[in-house]
């Protein structure tokens, strides 16, 4: 596929913004809103866990907490990311936004009800219910039905960066996240000591979350992929079979599939294991999540940045494969100094895979299957954390910290699958 030149195509019907060019389009709004949409989640990141354990759940109830979210967004991403392609990324964003504050004051008002004295035991004890948990596990759906905000805001970054730019630019949106996930952790550990406990947190992210969508509504243009976005090339382009007759994006979102599924046991496994058998505190927890999203802003920004102009993205992505596998691993141990370690391997390796797999995935496709690409892309990660957190959690459960065994051989499976993006990415350069 020929280069595409710095200067991307204007759109001027119907009060849409045309495309910037690349080299003067600012990459800030993009990048803060990317950073506040983190940041809102991370606050209740660290103590999700303990609110499942607080109201009766257990490993297998915030399995399943995790998937419904991801369930409901493998089904809105790839719809948002259609109708991003025909009426501009920033209105979907917006949409995307409001769901989410939607569903943190849900949750809010679960907090607010009374402790539960009576709970119900499905499936001989497995999974406990109860009024709070319910009403949680509406708010994770509706944020998550809502929640193709990740995928649209990299096609809003794919439009406004030149082919060469890409690598670079995707390292700046994942050190943006990272940065919000450094942020929301410590806030959610000095907010939820106060006397409030839980609910300040709760309540900051639903005014992050408005806060998001004020940003959004002032400082982002509502641009477009190009001049050949019709209603008609959005309905084809939602059919699947369209989408998997392009070149290479099978081959993509399979190896998205099983990135996301190594990492969901890690997510799924690892809060409960150091709650539960280490007996972390929330401070404990939000501290290594902060060191490891420091550990990932560092890795995003000059070490990518040093490297990306020595090597192609595809070795990139292969070596960040294999140092995840080692950092899988070393989250096997029951000693802080080890699982730091981890954090260290787990950081270099996903700072160097992630933005590199992203900016290839990217350049395989024009314009205007950007959004509809990266719908499915999210979808597939979503799919992924469905099976990813429900099997997770029976494993966990089963098999205690061996589930860290799994995602290791997963890495180096994708690391070896991941060889013939050489070739892609060397096809997509000529």
């Amino acid at each position: 596929m020929p280069n595409r030149t710095s200067m991307e195509e204007a759109v001027t019907t119907e009060g849409i913004t045309s495309v910037a060019p690349a080299s003067t389009q600012s990459l800030f709004p993009i990048l803060l809103v990317n950073f506040i949409g983190t940041l809102g989640f991370s606050v209740v990141l660290p103590f999700l866990v303990v609110i499942v354990l607080k109201l009766g759940g257990n490993e297998i109830v915030y399995g399943i907490l995790g998937a419904t979210y991801s369930f409901f967004q493998f089904i809105g991403a790839p719809i948002l990311g259609g109708w991003s392609d025909k009426f501009g990324r920033k209105k979907i964003l917006i949409l995307s936004s409001a769901g989410t504050l939607a569903g943190w004051i849900i949750f809010l008002f679960a907090l607010v009800l009374p402790v539960p004295k009576v709970s119900y035991s499905l499936l001989g004890g497995l999974f406990i219910v109860n009024i709070p948990l319910i009403i949680i596990f509406l708010a994770r759906a509706l944020d998550g039905i809502t929640g193709g905000n990740i995928s649209v805001a990299n096609a809003y970054l794919a439009d406004i960066s030149a082919h060469k730019e890409r690598k670079r630019n995707f390292g700046k949106m994942s050190a943006s996240a990272n940065l919000g996930l450094i942020f929301g952790p410590v806030l959610a550990g000095v907010l939820g000591a106060t006397i409030w406990g839980n609910l300040l947190p709760v309540a900051a992210a639903a005014f992050i979350s408005l806060v998001s969508i004020v940003v959004i509504a002032i400082k982002l243009k509502n641009v477009v992929p190009g001049q050949n976005v019709a209603t008609q090339d959005v309905k084809l382009l939602l059919q699947k079979v369209s989408i998997f007759k392009l070149p290479d994006v099978s081959y993509f979102l399979v190896l998205y599939f099983l990135i996301f599924l190594a990492f969901n046991f890690f997510y799924v496994a690892f809060p409960v294991f150091v709650a539960q058998q280490l007996h972390w505190s929330v401070l404990q927890i939000g501290i290594f999540f902060s060191v490891l999203s420091g550990l990932l802003v560092l890795v995003q920004g000059p070490v990518l940045t040093i490297l990306s102009n020595k090597f192609s993205s595809s070795v990139l992505v292969i070596a960040g494969c294999l140092l995840l596998a080692v950092g899988f691993a070393l989250f096997m141990s029951s000693r802080d100094v080890i699982i730091y370690a981890g954090a260290f391997f787990f950081a270099l390796g996903n700072g160097l895979m992630w933005p590199s797999f992203q900016a290839i995935l990217s350049n395989i496709v024009t314009d205007k299957y950007q959004g509809i690409v990266q719908g499915y892309a999210s979808s597939a990660g979503s799919l992924a954390s469905i099976l990813g957190l429900l099997s997770g959690a029976f494993l966990y459960k089963s098999m205690g910290v061996n589930i860290f065994l799994i995602a290791t051989v997963l890495m180096v499976l994708i690391a070896i699958s991941s060889y013939h993006m050489i070739a892609v990415e060397q096809k997509n350069n000529e």
